[in-house]
């Protein structure tokens, strides 16, 4: 009887560590999902304002002769 009970406390205690286990991986994971959030905005605005800079740079090419017969 008194084995069953000390498997079964084993197990309980197994559990309770995978479970601050489980706690702290999700914590860390939250992180680094808000990390990566921010990351990915600034990343964004980035791209964007590079995109205006290429557009603002096409718009002062001048036009070829393809361009004058194709407009």
């Amino acid at each position: 009887m008194n084995s069953e009970f000390d498997l079964l406390s084993e197990k309980i205690n197994g559990l309770a560590e995978l479970a601050h286990a489980l706690r702290r991986e999700n914590a860390e994971l939250r992180l680094k999902i808000s990390e990566m959030t921010v990351e990915n905005s600034e990343l964004s605005k980035r791209m964007l304002e590079a995109h205006q800079r290429v557009s603002v740079l096409l718009e002062k090419l001048p036009l070829t002769e393809h361009d004058e017969e194709v407009a």
